[in-house]
């Protein structure tokens, strides 16, 4: 298994430096790490460049705005430079210290796509607990409904719909290709995470959520739009702010 990390990044200079060491920091650090620059304009490549990551790590830039144009890229330089297994994260994330291992563990298995769990960061601003609490059920609410949602459902899918969110999910080279791929899209436009679960349930039913995949985001949105808004732009857009990009 030759396990490669995908971390797309667009203007992240302020905060990327603690996923890095999130990553630095794994028990399995058997792994290489491409950062995705998504045409920053705030130094994101100086503080990758700086950092002085203890292992295998790749820069490459993508031009093309969004979340999966930037995530695409990096998969597929992964995939070009010998990787037989992905996992990615988001810039903004901080794996758990197991992550990689727990990734691994997923893989060895059977599965070939796997779904992690994602909780909210603790270390930024806090959000107050009564909002934390709630943000926390409405990840499983949203988990649990996807499966009901029309856009899910259809018979062509060999399996249940299951939620990976993109900042914490994995999935084989093999398959990746096979799927398509993430569409090359700007985040206003598809939920390429979605897309891809989608694409592979087509193709497989080795998938899963794996709840000890764990991976804990940032709640800046929540902090900038407020959580039924935030809800409502995970839920196909609902809700669309003049800014998405929230930094």
């Amino acid at each position: 298994m030759r396990l490669w990390v995908v971390v797309p990044a667009y203007n992240e200079a302020p905060g990327i430096t603690a996923t890095l060491r999130a990553l630095a920091a794994q028990t399995d650090r058997d792994f290489s790490l491409v950062i995705v620059d998504n045409d920053s304009t705030d130094g994101t490549a100086d503080v990758v460049r700086a950092f002085g990551f203890p292992g295998d790590l790749h820069l490459v830039h993508e031009t093309r705005k969004g979340t999966g144009a930037a995530a695409d890229t990096g998969m597929r330089h992964a995939i070009a430079h010998g990787a037989t297994h992905l996992a990615r994260t988001d810039a903004d994330c901080l794996p758990a210290p197991d992550w990689t291992a727990r990734v691994r563990a997923g893989f060895d298995a059977g599965l070939e796509l796997i779904a992690g769990r994602l909780r909210p960061r603790t270390d930024e601003a806090p959000l107050p607990p009564l909002r934390r609490a709630a943000l926390v059920t409405a990840t499983e609410v949203a988990a649990l409904f996807g499966r009901f949602r029309p856009g899910n459902r259809g018979p062509g899918y060999l399996g249940p719909y299951v939620m990976a969110p993109g900042c914490n999910m994995a999935i084989t080279a093999d398959l990746y290709e096979r799927a398509g791929g993430f569409p090359r899209t700007a985040i206003e436009e598809v939920h390429e995470d979605r897309a891809l679960v989608n694409a592979v349930r087509r193709l497989t039913t080795a998938y899963g959520t794996r709840r000890d995949v764990q991976v804990a985001g940032s709640a800046r949105r929540v902090r900038a739009w407020g959580l039924r808004r935030t809800l409502g732009w995970y839920a196909d857009h609902r809700y669309r702010p003049e800014v998405v990009d929230i930094r």
